[in-house]
């Protein structure tokens, strides 16, 4: 093993036990199996051996497992042998192990570092080991966290603050409309701010922003929504053109007991031209026992209806089928076929589940087979998904094996279902391909 190849099959996953058929493997007995693949260099049987041996409160097994990748200066390795330290109360080791292995290039080592100082009151140093590096977002929301409760908010706050203005006089704003370093600037800032106690300021400062949600999460909503501030997260909501905050108010209401009030909030502020606040209405409606009203939204939707949104018919297939109407579900979704065509492979994925949940397996098994496009490596395990669940896994290895290995990992999950662990283990036995790595992230290394 070296730090070098072991990084590479981390992030290509060449050669190497998906983590997903390792749980299966444990889950199902076949616990030699996995220790003797993590013994003998599979990083992803290892990471599984070892939370098993955690469960059991068996630490010290586990570090004897990750000795050896440990030895090779590997920082995932360093980081998982620190976090058994941590566990055992060895703290100072933990540090220690994790100092001697990090290179300072390497940003999520250099975050999971400091997070580790900062748990155990060493706080400040984990601050100054981050100042260097606050130009790098997910740096600099590390030192953000870890300067909470040092008295030195001020400092962040200023050094952010310059990194704020510098962005609003910049006339070339980068990909997404941010144009601060890091990019996320104006939000830590933000973060400090409301923790300082100074919430306007921190609400002045969201109100600033080009981009104003992250993976679906508004800030500025949220905010608002923690602080009380329901009158003015309603104006908000009025102008905010992604329906993040709309969806933020809903949730507050409904939390707190008040459904019709977060129907209301949907029904006023949600347009018409915005699929995602009426799918999100009609979960509303289904999570409060009033399903076929939501099945009645989404049928009527603007998007459903001229076919200009093929994700909304899956919303509402879904729902059809949740509600014990899959039948319905498939009458509907044969019509939409007729009417608006659709992306083929799409609305027959579609059709396949209806027709499963109408407990009609068998035919969705005839149409499969039928489709010209079953040999095809993508549906040949759609196909052996559904020739599995009838209980005939040595069908569905039948179907896949011609296209290995493009389906590598779905025909072992299938040798394993069908009882053939050695048959599984072997496809992995294979000479590992030589491919370049991809970056850890979009951002240049600190150094």
């Amino acid at each position: 093993m070296n730090a070098a190849e072991l990084d590479r099959r981390a992030r290509t996953y060449d050669g190497w036990i998906p983590p997903h058929l390792v749980s299966w493997l444990i889950d199902h007995g076949h616990l030699g199996e996995v220790e003797q693949q993590a013994r003998g260099g599979d990083w992803f049987c290892a990471q599984g051996w070892v939370r098993f041996l955690v469960d059991r409160d068996r630490r010290e097994e586990a570090l004897d497992v990750l000795a050896p990748y440990l030895a090779t200066g590997w920082w995932k390795a360093a980081h998982s042998v620190a976090e058994l330290l941590e566990g055992l109360g060895r703290v100072d080791e933990a540090i220690a192990v994790f100092r001697s292995n990090m290179r300072a290039d390497w940003q999520p080592a250099f975050k999971c570092f400091a997070l580790l100082l900062a748990r155990h009151g060493r706080g400040d140093e984990a601050l100054d080991l981050l100042l260097p590096y606050l130009e790098h977002s997910s740096l600099a929301d590390a030192l953000v966290e870890v300067c909470a409760g040092l008295g030195r908010d001020e400092e962040v706050a200023a050094l952010l603050a310059v990194r704020v203005e510098a962005g609003h006089q910049s006339a070339w704003p980068d990909f997404g409309g941010r144009n601060t370093s890091p990019s996320n600037a104006i939000e830590l800032l933000a973060t400090v701010r409301e923790r300082q106690g100074r919430v306007d300021e921190a609400i002045e400062l969201l109100r600033t922003r080009e981009v104003t949600s992250v993976n679906g999460r508004d800030q500025l909503a949220d905010l608002l929504a923690r602080r009380g501030r329901i009158e003015e997260l309603r104006e908000y909501a009025a102008t905010e053109p992604l329906g993040d905050a709309v969806r933020c108010l809903a949730e507050y209401l409904e939390q707190r007991g008040d459904v019709a009030g977060a129907i209301d909030v949907y029904r006023t502020f949600a347009p018409d031209r915005s699929p995602n606040t009426v799918v999100m209405l009609a979960r509303l409606l289904a999570r409060h026992d009033r399903g076929d009203e939501a099945i009645d939204l989404l049928r009527s939707s603007p998007s459903v209806v001229d076919g200009a949104d093929d994700w909304v018919a899956d919303a509402l297939c879904t729902l059809y089928a949740d509600q014990g109407r899959a039948e319905d579900g498939l009458a509907y979704l044969d019509e939409r076929m007729a009417r608006c065509g659709a992306e083929e492979f799409e609305f027959f994925r579609l059709r396949t589940e209806l027709l499963v949940a109408c407990g009609r397996r068998e035919q969705a098994i005839e149409e499969a087979r039928a489709r010209p496009e079953s040999a095809g490596w993508y549906e040949a395990q759609n196909l052996a998904d559904l020739l599995s669940d009838a209980g005939r896994p040595e069908q569905a290895v039948a179907i896949l094996a011609p296209a290995a290995p493009a389906n590598r990992n779905a025909l072992a999950a299938h040798l394993m279902t069908g009882g053939r662990i050695d048959d599984a283990m072997a496809l992995f036995r294979q000479p590992p391909k030589h491919v370049e790595p991809f970056p850890e992230d979009d951002e240049d290394p600190p150094l």
